[in-house]
């Protein structure tokens, strides 16, 4: 860290940033009948997003494993998929939904509905095949596309969907007939071909857009702490903040050390992210996709997430941005191959979804990365705050303040806002904070008040604005990005016939942050096996739901006066 540094404070650099005619100028616009800041360059829908990508022609967007997709590839197999989608008889307005790992059809589906203006209803690729029944039947999704792993858990649902018209069905064994192993799905490979024949498509010219900011856009789906998973409805403004919200931070970044920020090139070097989350997650598609297909940057994917394999990615692909989670930075930084490989492209190390150790922060910096971080929810369409370089190693526990068209606040009990350093509950407001939740309006309405939302995070917030979470109001575990609701996994252990209460508690791990533990009492004169509670969540959970360890206990668990189990008593028995 320089010795002038800070060379201008927040308030400055975002002053001089968003200043009339600057390019991440603000305006303020009514929107669902309240004033609110926004970018006024940012796309107006994804529509647009969409249009800007395939200006970058011959350079490839999308690398997995042996197939290099380049951004008019992409452009073309995305246009002829909508073109069936309408075929179909999809409408604007009616759900598409996509159940797939990382893999190029994912965002060619997710535009293709896009393009079709659908609402596009990304589906947790972990989630067992009644979470994915619920998914589907709670959106009304008529048009499903799914890889074949995913089709062979939705399948035997299939007869309690019927408002799910049509299902097309990628990387199966058959991919490229007509018809497949299931009478009642399509190969996606009939319609468009595997990814290494895109380019040879018809070159259809980009439709007009036809959205606009307001218009719904996507339904993501997160779990509550009570009840089944709530559909957040985005609209395209929601999304489209984030195109311009991690260049505005590291704009203000090169403010804040006294250098004027670097002009955008279209044909410089390209900039290449190694994609470690996956895009049904909102920080994939919003905070990652979407800003790589406007600004040309390629995305590269592993099927699995390996570090020795990253680390020869991140050389032979020139990568300039890797992370996701810690989890992902731990395992890249100490991989005993790192100083065999030529890391020099890499800028910046980023995560977020996961508390991070300060230890981690410093070693990015050390090994000559720019450290960056984020906080944000499904419900504020991925980044809320931002946080990288300097300003991440002068405060390695903050996740940044929050971007200049959010606002952020910390109330009390009371609702009243707190002063500076004050511990509360913290709420967000901007033009990213979804609509509510699909079909759920007593849940909108406590989520949402007006307008702003509720994120059940506690935290506090300093004097210049960045934001401190100290712990979850939720009952709330995140293991490797993934959000664990205790009572969701406490509500599945206790239909078990010998269990007749559950507690579900963290567990310290390095690189996940946290794993899931299990407590359990039995009921009188049963008993039951550790593995076999396992095995019995694990049929109806998603894997990183399973707890790792399971205490049989043949005594009541801990509880107060109140009749609340005593996780912090619990917690001793696993630190």
């Amino acid at each position: 860290m320089s010795n002038n540094w800070p060379a201008m404070t927040i308030a400055e650099a975002t002053a001089l940033l968003t200043a009339p005619g600057a390019p991440f100028e603000m305006e303020t616009l009514e929107i669902r009948g309240r004033p609110t800041r926004t970018w006024k360059n940012a796309p107006p829908s994804l529509q647009h997003c969409f249009a800007a990508g395939r200006a970058h022609g011959s350079r490839i967007f999308l690398v997995h494993e042996g197939e290099r997709v380049t951004f008019e590839a992409f452009a073309r197999a995305t246009i002829r998929l909508a073109e069936h989608m309408g075929a179909l008889g999809v409408k604007p307005g009616d759900r598409v939904a996509i159940a797939m790992r990382n893999v190029p059809e994912w965002p060619v589906a997710f535009y293709a509905a896009q393009l079709a203006g659908a609402i596009v209803t990304p589906l947790n690729a972990w989630w067992t095949g009644a979470e994915l029944e619920y998914g589907l039947a709670d959106s009304g999704a008529s048009l499903l596309v799914a890889d074949a792993e995913r089709w062979e858990r939705i399948a035997p649902h299939r007869a309690a969907l019927p408002a799910l018209a049509h299902v097309l069905v990628s990387r199966g064994a058959d991919q490229g007939r007509a018809g497949n192993s299931r009478p009642d799905a399509k190969a996606l490979e009939a319609v468009i071909g595997p990814p290494e024949s895109w380019a040879d498509l018809p070159a259809v010219p980009t439709p007009a857009p036809f959205l606009g900011p307001e218009d719904d856009a996507t339904i993501f789906y997160t779990s509550g702490t009570t009840g089944r998973p709530k559909g957040a409805l985005g609209t395209h403004r929601n999304i489209c903040a984030n195109i311009l919200s991690s260049g505005f931070s590291a704009a203000r970044s090169y403010l804040r050390r006294g250098e004027t920020p670097p002009v955008p090139d279209p044909s410089g070097p390209q900039k290449a992210t190694l994609l470690s989350v996956p895009f049904f997650h909102a920080t994939g598609c919003h905070a990652i996709l979407n800003p790589s297909l406007v600004a040309g940057a390629k995305l590269v994917m592993q099927k699995k997430f390996d570090a020795g394999e990253a680390l020869k990615l991140i050389e032979a692909e020139r990568i300039t941005s890797a992370g996701g989670v810690p989890t992902i930075a731990w395992q890249i930084l100490t991989h005993p191959d790192r100083d065999k490989h030529d890391l020099s492209s890499l800028e910046a190390i980023s995560y977020g979804g996961a508390p991070s150790a300060p230890e981690l922060v410093r070693q990015i910096g050390a090994a000559g990365a720019a450290p960056g971080n984020g906080w944000g929810m499904t419900e504020t369409s991925a980044t809320f705050s931002h946080h990288m370089a300097e300003d991440y190693l002068n405060r390695p526990d903050s996740c940044g303040p929050p971007v200049s068209v959010c606002d952020a606040q910390v109330r009390g009990p009371d609702g009243q806002v707190q002063p500076p350093d004050t511990v509360g509950e913290l709420y967000g407001f901007g033009p990213n904070i979804v609509k509510g939740y699909w079909n759920k309006p007593e849940a909108t309405a406590e989520t949402f008040p007006d307008g702003w939302v509720r994120t059940g995070d506690l935290a506090r917030i300093d004097s210049e604005g960045f934001i401190t979470i100290v712990d979850r109001a939720k009952d709330m575990l995140i293991r490797g990005g993934e959000n664990i609701y205790c009572v969701e996994v406490e509500g599945v252990l206790c239909e078990h016939p010998a269990v007749m209460d559950a507690a579900l508690v963290g567990k310290p791990h390095l690189t996940l942050g946290e794993e899931p533990v299990a407590f359990v009492s039995t009921k009188p004169g049963m008993t039951v096996e550790e593995a076999e509670l396992q095995a019995f969540v694990a049929e109806r959970l998603a894997r990183f739901k399973v707890p790792v360890a399971v205490y049989v206990r043949h005594q009541p668990l801990p509880r107060n006066a109140n009749g609340k189990i005593l996780k912090t008593e619990l917690k001793k028995d696993v630190a």
